[in-house]
């Protein structure tokens, strides 16, 4: 968790009476309170054409040798109609997974729906407040932004950009702190008219060009080599937080965090990929 900044200074109290006044000392104000840190700057959007959503998939590699970073993230979802089955006892989060990638000091950028915030407040803030990750919006309800997106149901055109400003919303109240203006569609399912639909929430869209085949995998060790075959420098892994659907990305991203590392690797969030090469 981020600590709260101490701003001010201590104030000098007055003593008793003397024939001489004590020397006043050199700052009345704390060494960590001398300089506050700068303010974060806006995180960086991707290019697009006009009237239409900007989208982004990985990094793009100039002339040279391109940095090895890679950013892993993670979609924590949840549908609007599965409150039912979260009061059965079914588990949308998973913060094992989010406890592994805080011993592993993994900066990671978590796309969220509003509906899991919901379920999940304090969670929601705890990844939110942690400047290790940052928060990414991935619908409210999770439901398609195109037609015959994996059977999910479908977002009328003149509904999206309300349900990704009802999302910020949802983050807002569980008082998330870290959010990014980047969207990921649920599915990755969209089109052109999804893209142009989206244009008033002003977000860029953000894909990927490594999928982990951690959606209802069973075998760890398939997922990790999947990973590891694909990552490029400059690459964008989707993963998932979701227990339920996705039980054994914990376990494959205790493997491909070590393995890349001693590849050379180094992992940023999606807003620091998005910056481009240095």
């Amino acid at each position: 968790m981020v600590a709260g900044v101490l701003i001010g200074g201590a104030l000098a109290g007055c003593g008793g009476a003397a024939s001489a006044p004590a020397p006043l000392p050199t700052s009345t104000t704390p060494a960590s309170a001398a300089a506050p840190p700068p303010p974060k700057k806006p995180p960086t959007m991707a290019p697009g054409p006009a009237g239409r959503t900007p989208v982004f998939e990985r990094r793009p590699t100039a002339g040279g040798a391109a940095e090895k970073v890679v950013a892993l993230t993670f979609d924590a979802d949840m549908t609007a109609d599965q409150g039912p089955r979260a009061k059965a006892g079914e588990r949308f989060d998973n913060p094992e997974l989010i406890a592994l990638l805080r011993r592993l000091k993994v900066p990671s950028t978590v796309f969220m729906t509003g509906r899991w915030a919901e379920e999940y407040p304090a969670q929601a803030k705890g990844i939110g407040t942690d400047d290790l990750f940052e928060v990414a919006n991935h619908s409210y309800s999770h439901h398609a932004f195109t037609a015959d997106c994996y059977g999910l149901p479908v977002v009328a055109k003149d509904a999206m950009a309300r349900d990704v400003e009802r999302a910020f919303s949802a983050f807002r109240e569980a008082g998330v702190r870290n959010v990014v203006p980047y969207f990921r569609f649920p599915g990755g399912c969209y089109d052109d008219a999804a893209l142009r639909a989206l244009t008033p929430a002003d977000v860029t869209a953000v894909q990927w060009d490594v999928v982990s085949g951690d959606a209802f995998a069973t075998d760890a060790g398939a997922v990790a080599a999947q990973v590891l075959d694909g990552v490029r420098p400059g690459s964008l892994v989707v993963l998932h937080c979701t227990r339920s659907a996705a039980p054994v990305t914990a376990e494959a991203v205790g493997t491909i965090v070590p393995e890349l590392r001693k590849r050379g690797y180094r992992f940023v969030k999606v807003s620091e990929l998005m910056e481009g090469p240095a």
